[in-house]
């Protein structure tokens, strides 16, 4: 009984110490470990079956609108990164460079993949020559680096895992509506997969991707009331064609430039899902991206026939479509459903010889621990109705709790009095100036998220000098 209890009581309170907690739930959840390469993690399978699950889902949704998997070098020569000058100075200060190739000195130094615009730029220069070589609609799945200064897993580490999709197009039009297409993939996947409410809008100049003319993303809102933005999509417009010779014959056999945009989504999800859905017990992964959506454990397994019979049903939830597996180890019952529980598995089935006997199996919900008797014969269509259930609830959950912790402002004292007592979203206006977003990340402590699609006007002042208000903003403090 001893072990079983410090199963859990091993993971520090959310009430507590949230990032103690979060950092609790990824190692005893064995999701990734740490590592003797500094700011870097190993991702366990654990970890990595949520990634490939993400990964699988996201793939079809891109491939739907006709985008194309590729693959480009890790490496860029300094000389193709300074051809942007916006984009290359966003980035040097997390730039790693290779300096020597074996036991020679370079003749010129490699920036390790921090992203791939220039390459990509390097690439559609000679790949486009003619509008019917467009659109050219373009993803990588890849792993990047960035020389973090602090860093947590999955929410920001040196090098991370992501996917990167770049596209050309003949026209601005074009771009523009890619732009829009791919983040409204992202929100969806975000909704309808990871159980992840969003507020989709577009970044203020200040925030906006280095390079871009506009960048537009979805934000979401941790279980602590801090924002994460969880996937961006940038338009590009022309500058990039520009400063590469990115140029097409049109119809009418003028050069005209591409127009382009990038868009990406990364493991850092993986982070969202633990600290939206996840409590003191550990993690609580939604149905359609939990690797196995069912363990089966049975009761009193010492007993004849019981393993048998759980093994039936194991194989009969298989083959009913869902992902289940069975712990027949010699573990402890008590000590089984709190590894369930702490792995975020969504559903348990329980099967003893009592319940056998009664011809019915125990099924208990991750989410809310309730317990459902069922028919053993009818047990794929119940658990697949259950976990259903548990997704359309998840979400509603988190819906909640963000609609719960966003806030609306009117005057300045309002929203320092909200920023300081308040963890969530502000909804406020704006004039558009970047002096006062500066003040009010200086004096407030919070950011710009984003400019929602769906505006409100709250009043027709700025939050923060007064003057006419240009946008509604949603603030808050940010991972």
């Amino acid at each position: 009984m001893a072990k079983e209890k410090k199963l859990v009581e091993s993971i520090t309170s959310m009430e507590e110490d949230f990032a103690q907690w979060y950092t609790d739930v990824v190692k005893k959840a064995e999701l990734a470990g740490y590592t003797s390469v500094k700011g870097c993690m190993v991702i366990k399978p654990a970890g990595y079956a949520i990634w490939e699950n993400i990964q699988k889902e996201l793939d079809r949704r891109f491939k739907e609108t006709g985008v194309e998997n590729v693959y480009l070098p890790m490496f860029i020569p300094e000389s193709l990164l300074q051809k942007e000058k916006d984009h290359v100075e966003g980035f040097a200060p997390e730039a790693a460079w290779v300096t020597i190739g074996g036991s020679e000195p370079l003749q010129e130094r490699m920036c390790v993949r921090p992203t791939s615009e220039t390459l990509f730029c390097d690439f559609y220069k000679n790949d486009i020559q003619s509008y019917r070589d467009l659109p050219r609609v373009y993803n990588q799945w890849c792993s990047v680096v960035r020389w973090e200064k602090t860093t947590r897993p999955f929410l920001r580490s040196r090098e991370f895992l992501w996917q990167e999709g770049h596209t050309a197009h003949a026209t601005a039009r074009e771009a523009e509506e890619r732009t829009i297409q791919m983040l409204n993939v992202y929100a969806d996947f975000c909704e309808e997969e990871l159980a992840i409410p969003v507020i989709r809008g577009r970044k203020t100049d200040k925030e906006k991707f280095a390079g871009a003319e506009a960048t537009y993303t979805i934000e979401s809102l941790m279980h602590d009331g801090k924002a994460l933005q969880s996937g961006t999509s940038h338009n590009f417009g022309d500058g990039f064609a520009k400063a590469f010779g990115i140029q097409f014959a049109d119809k009418d056999n003028t050069l005209k430039n591409v127009y382009q945009t990038s868009w990406g989504m990364t493991t850092r999800m993986i982070g969202a899902i633990i600290m939206v859905h996840g409590d003191n017990s550990g993690l609580k992964l939604p149905p359609r991206i939990a690797p196995t959506q069912v363990m089966v454990i049975p009761i009193r397994q010492q007993q004849e026939g019981v393993l048998e019979k759980a093994n039936e049903v194991k194989e009969a939830l298989a083959a009913g479509g869902l992902r289940v597996k069975l712990d027949d180890s010699e573990k402890s019952p008590g000590w089984k459903f709190s590894e369930q529980e702490m792995r975020g598995i969504p559903v348990r089935v329980e099967l003893g010889p009592k319940d056998i006997e009664a011809g019915n199996a125990v099924i208990v919900r991750r989410d809310t621990r309730e317990k459902i008797t069922a028919a053993i014969g009818e047990l794929p269509e119940k658990v697949a109705e259950v976990l259903e259930a548990i997704q359309k609830d998840m979400f509603e959950s988190a819906r909640e709790h963000r609609d719960a912790h966003t806030y609306t402002a009117a005057t300045k004292e309002e929203f320092k009095q909200i920023a300081d007592e308040k963890p969530g979203f502000i909804k406020a206006m704006w004039c558009g100036c970047q002096e006062c977003e500066d003040a009010i990340k200086e004096e407030v402590g919070v950011t710009s998220r984003c400019m929602p699609f769906a505006q409100e006007e709250i009043s027709d002042t700025c939050i923060w000098c007064g003057r006419p208000a240009k946008h509604m903003v949603y603030w808050g403090k940010a991972y």
